[in-house]
């Protein structure tokens, strides 16, 4: 109802802490504003105008009164923080009268007039909508005119030309007066906060996390305290832990004679909280300690606003901090040692997300040397961000987002960021910003997507309308690639090659992991092909490999022409032995006194089938394709040291290798391949079976296990097992290891009739493997090369709540998946089931896989750790761990 912000607002004042009295209009109202009313309602209105009086009796002033007025901040808060995405208006109350009276007051008339800019500034693009643009021009025009660095250096004449010409500007745009009323003004305020909820960048950027939309945003007005009362008052934004690294220590940013709008849009470079340890000593010493309570309170890491107003200090916000991966391990494990949180508080704290982010690219070594020997180096800004990111410069979010769809690395350059480019900011592989400091919304909302950022480069000049970036004699133009470090700050031009941490070099990674895998019930897999990647998801903690996609074995140059001439050729070889199969048919159907002249078309058709070049061109290419499995198998089998390997048989599209179906995603793939060209999977069971007893006899233990792709009737399993079992046996004795190995048979769940008749298809196999990213596919009739052109859509309007490649179906192909494993553990009881599309990695559909009773869950090597801590919380939801 309060909102994050008005919540967290009452808590510190429920504490006894410096808070400017306020009062929270709940996001019940802006629903109702938002779905019926479209318009403040009169009782609405009386309790404003009720709670109002209680800020201005406790404040001792009243708003609109020019003798003693009061001003006010309308400030949006949802239930989740959404950094920046929503509206806010300071200064409310000010008029050419409240101007008069305020600098009798204070005293200072070069405040009041600041403030009165920054009102017309703020109300004109936030109630107006009209584009700050004009309003910047005007102040750089001022600032140019009067030699200063710093809004806060113009002169009083300065000042007053400068208010003049932002009303001219808001009443010749907007087409009215502008507004001088105060309750007016506080009631448009308020209805433009609640509008704010559905402007673009608030939608894109609850899409993206995966906010709901009818949440609502709730309103705040709140007496307002000055940080540009003079050079003894400031704003600032502190973190009682370093938000990038997670260190124990205050960390944070202010601006002397500011408010917090100059600091959060970057348009200052700010000073380090330690500067305010040495200028403000005392005030230092209570906003530490202030930290320290609302940390040990809140038992979590805070993001506070602060003003210092004429040396007094007021607390405007706190919340949970944003924070790195790195840093949220690192806090939840550090929490748990300082006894302020339990390990089950410290696994349910850090996202699966924030583990895989964990694993982000960082510069190799050698070659940023290279790169820096080559004098490549052209700057360096704020770190604000880690990871290490290359990509083609590019100046406009726009511009960024479709040159990413085209399939581009892109690096966003800005001279800083505003909740207008946070498309641009998802579809950046980096953030590069001229201006602003570390906690501006550049840092922030890259921090919190794990991607690389350098911010305030000072130096640099970004010039967004000649799309150029020009430093120290260096000039870069749009398109022209560079990379960026966001640990360090260094910027660099050219690519720069990239590697990722092992986990033992990551702080509190090792604890959390095992914490969690004490927790969890599902076993966790990877998906890999190769044993590289095999060995960096052991590195991750996989437990074995439940998808060898066979097929992707062959995507080498040197591989791929044997494949492709193997089905190329499989037509003509199944035609010939087509022909010499049914004329030794027709031979035995016919009594021997009349067979001779069967018996003589059968010899030639041996001969010319033995002679045939694609005979013989198919026979070559599975001779060949057999010892590189052979060795493909070996060396993933050496790399799991007994953890099991699950090698689905090929399964290709024809498309992927450069031949043509009318629609290869349901043509001649899969187990439709093994059963009219067997010779192919034989050649893979035979090569599974060497591989196995060749690793064996090396004492490494092995489990290896077959799995039969895009089964959909019990017939066609049926028939391919029995004839996998019949070359094991054959292959095993050829070898003279009867019995040494013993090889599971299972199959992929990934046709909607397999699921439906999984009671049929289970006593023939020992597991199922549901490939959900085709399940998915099959189900919707959706082709994953072709959602691009409508998916936006279906999100955007909320068709779908997610897109279902990313987080499994739960209603459509997650029934699919309950009825398969119950229907299939009933027919057979020992049947283990476990999923290998990209959602065992997803954290959301890893908990349907726990509650649907799985056994395990299969994903790529960079997100096994995510899928470890995903099913530690999956269990823990669930009331801990259970036995299927």
């Amino acid at each position: 109802l309060l909102g994050g912000k008005g919540a967290n607002l009452a808590e510190m004042a429920s504490l006894d802490l410096p808070v400017p009295p306020a009062f929270t209009i709940t996001t019940e109202a802006c629903n109702r504003y938002l779905n019926e009313e479209r318009q403040l309602w009169p009782e609405l209105v009386a309790e404003i105008e009720q709670h109002l009086e209680g800020i201005e009796e406790k404040t001792g002033r009243r708003l609109g009164d020019p003798e003693n007025p009061l001003l006010v901040s309308v400030r949006s808060g949802a239930k989740f923080s959404m950094p920046g995405m929503m509206d806010t208006i300071l200064n409310l109350g000010i008029n050419d009268d409240t101007v008069a009276g305020l600098a009798r007051l204070t005293g200072d008339e070069r405040f009041t007039l600041d403030s009165q800019r920054r009102f017309i500034d703020l109300f004109s693009r936030v109630v107006l909508q009209i584009p700050g643009d004009a309003f910047e021009e005007v102040l750089d025009k001022w600032r140019r005119k009067e030699a200063v660095a710093t809004d806060a250096e113009l002169s009083l004449s300065a000042l007053r030309e400068v208010v003049a010409e932002y009303r001219q500007i808001a009443e010749e745009k907007s087409g009215e007066r502008f507004p001088t009323d105060a309750r007016d003004q506080m009631k448009r305020a308020i209805t433009a906060v609640f509008s704010s909820w559905n402007n673009p960048r608030a939608i894109a950027y609850r899409n993206h996390e995966g906010v709901p939309h009818d949440l609502g945003t709730a309103a705040n007005v709140q007496a307002m305290v000055f940080g540009n009362a003079g050079e003894d008052s400031a704003t600032g934004v502190a973190f009682t832990r370093d938000p990038a690294t997670g260190e124990r220590r205050l960390y944070g940013e202010y601006l002397p004679n500011a408010q917090g709008e100059d600091i959060v849009a970057g348009i200052r470079t700010p000073k380090t909280v330690e500067n305010l340890q040495q200028e403000m000593p005392v005030l230092y010493d209570e906003l530490a300690a202030i930290a320290q309570r609302l940390e040990q309170h809140f038992r979590d890491a805070q993001d506070i606003e602060f003003t210092i107003e004429r040396k007094k200090l007021y607390m405007l916000q706190t919340r949970s901090a944003k924070r790195t991966a790195a840093a949220a391990v690192r806090m939840a494990v550090e929490m748990v040692g300082e006894g302020l949180i339990n390990r089950r508080d410290a696994i349910e704290r850090v996202s699966a997300d924030d583990i895989n982010k964990l694993v982000v690219p960082v510069f190799k070594d050698e070659a940023k040397a290279v790169a820096v020997s080559e004098k490549r180096m052209i700057g360096k800004g704020l770190n604000a961000s880690p990871g290490a990111a290359s990509g083609l410069l590019v100046f406009d979010s726009d511009e960024a987002d479709a040159r990413a769809k085209s399939g581009q690395a892109v690096i966003l350059a800005r001279e800083e960021t505003s909740a207008d480019d946070i498309h641009g900011i998802f579809a950046a592989r980096g953030v590069l910003t001229a201006r602003g400091g570390m906690t501006s919304h550049a840092a922030v909302v890259t921090r919190g997507l794990g991607k690389p950022a350098v911010v305030g480069w000072s130096e640099a000049h970004i010039d967004v309308r000649k799309k150029v970036l020009s430093v120290n004699g260096t000039t870069v133009h749009e398109g022209d690639p560079v990379s960026i470090d966001g640990a360090t700050g260094e910027v660099f031009t050219g690519e720069i090659e990239t590697f990722v941490r092992r986990p033992e070099q990551i702080s509190g990674f090792g604890e959390l992991l095992a914490w969690a895998d004490g927790e969890r019930k599902l076993g966790v897999r990877t998906n890999a092909d190769s044993p590289e990647d095999a060995r960096r998801a052991v590195e991750f903690g996989a437990e074995g490999i439940g998808l060898c996609r066979t097929e992707h074995m062959f995507f080498a140059p040197d591989r791929v022409e044997r494949i492709k001439g193997l089905l190329q050729n499989a037509e003509a070889f199944a035609s010939l032995q087509g022909r010499v199969e049914s004329l030794e048919a027709e031979l035995a159907a016919v009594p021997s006194g009349g067979r001779a002249e069967i018996e003589k078309r059968l010899h030639i058709a041996h001969i010319e089938f033995e002679s045939h070049a694609e005979v013989r061109a198919y026979r070559k290419a599975l001779a060949e394709m057999e010892e590189f499995q052979c060795d493909d198998f070996a060396g993933l089998l050496r790399v799991l040291e007994g953890r099991p390997l699950t090698i689905r048989l090929l399964d290709a599209p024809a498309h992927e290798f450069g031949l043509h179906e009318a629609n290869p995603m349901l043509g001649h793939r899969g187990s439709r391949l093994g059963i009219t060209h067997p010779g192919v999977y034989e050649m893979q069971m035979r090569a599974i079976v060497r591989a196995s007893v060749e690793v064996k006899r090396e004492g490494v233990e092995v489990h290896p296990e077959v799995m039969v792709p895009l089964i959909g009737h019990v017939n066609e399993m049926r028939g391919l097992r029995a004839r996998l079992v019949k070359v094991t046996a054959q292959t095993l004795a050829e070898l003279g290891a009867p019995g040494l190995i013993e090889f599971k048979i299972g199959t992929m769940i990934e046709v909607p009739r397999a699921a439906l008749t999984a009671a049929a298809i289970a006593p023939e196999v020992s597991f199922f493997s549901f490939g959900s990213n085709d399940l998915t596919q099959m189900t919707f009739g959706f082709s994953r090369d072709d959602t691009g052109r409508f998916l936006p859509t279906y999100l955007e309007q909320e068709i779908l709540p997610a897109d279902p490649f990313v987080t499994l179906d739960v209603d459509g192909v997650g029934r699919l998946i309950r009825l398969a494993t119950d229907e299939g553990r009933k027919a057979n009881p020992d049947l283990k089931v476990g999923i290998c599309g990209e959602h065992g990695g997803d954290a959301a559909s890893v908990l349907f896989c726990q509650d649907a009773g799985l056994d395990y869950v299969s994903c790529s090597p960079y997100r096994v750790p995510g899928a470890r801590l995903a099913a530690a919380q999956a269990a823990l939801s669930t009331g801990g761990r259970r036995d299927v």
